[in-house]
């Protein structure tokens, strides 16, 4: 049975067992319950009314956060030719090509993202069962394997994240930090939100939204109210 520090059980105090808070309330809420000796991370879980294994209800997709994300993300890019130079002047940590994938063969793995031009995938797909498993392999979907390596790079610098429903029916994502303003959490919340608002299934029946909650790196969860925040979003 898992137990809790005295630290967790009193700010857990400080939210009333089964209560859902509005909008505003709980992104302000979450701050309060939230500070400790380190700026923890902000994260949300999204209950969607999804069965993911159905192919046409599979929910996954990209948001830039308005606010960012508060975490320095390490970006490799692998390409070749003049794409390397144009990485490099784009600010990307780490550069290469075969050389690249031949380091992450042999167990390397020091960097967040991986931004990979098509005509690397081939050579880079062999990898696929190390970097698969930790979310790491490039994809046109995400905007992850492209041409345009510049704007990539900076789209992640400036908050892009990725997300994917998973086998229960929920999304999860990071908002942000703790030392947000009350205003940037209340952004990054709703431009998540709106986001998986745009990709609801059409084969989807009944409410889209079951649940929300958010909840930070050594904190309790705090459960927003999600019928308010279905009729904010306009949909059902």
């Amino acid at each position: 049975m898992k137990t809790h520090g005295k630290r967790y059980i009193s700010v857990a105090e400080k939210i009333e067992p089964g209560k859902k808070f509005s909008f505003e309330e709980g992104t302000k809420k979450i701050k309060e319950v939230g500070p400790a000796k380190f700026d923890e991370t902000l994260e949300i879980a999204v209950r969607l009314g999804v069965n993911p294994a159905h192919a046409d209800q599979m929910v996954r997709g990209t948001v830039v956060l308005p606010s960012g994300t508060g975490k320095t993300v390490r970006v490799l890019v692998v390409a070749q030719g003049e794409k390397l130079a144009e990485a490099t002047a784009a600010g990307a940590d780490f550069v290469g090509s075969e050389d690249m994938i031949e380091k992450m063969n042999k167990g390397w793995l020091d960097f967040d993202v991986i931004v990979a031009t098509p005509d690397m995938m081939g050579a880079l797909g062999k990898l696929g069962k190390v970097l698969g498993p930790r979310g790491l392999m490039p994809n046109p979907k995400s905007g992850t394997v492209t041409f345009d390596v510049a704007s990539a790079i900076k789209q992640i610098r400036e908050g892009k994240i990725n997300f994917r429903v998973d086998k229960g029916g929920v999304v999860h994502a990071i908002l942000g930090k703790v030392s947000f303003e009350h205003v940037d959490i209340m952004a990054n919340t709703k431009s998540l939100l709106e986001a998986l608002v745009k990709l609801k299934p059409s084969s989807a029946k009944g409410r889209y939204i079951k649940g929300i909650a958010l909840s930070t790196t050594m904190g309790p969860a705090v459960r927003l109210d999600e019928v308010e925040i279905s009729n904010m979003l306009r949909v059902s």
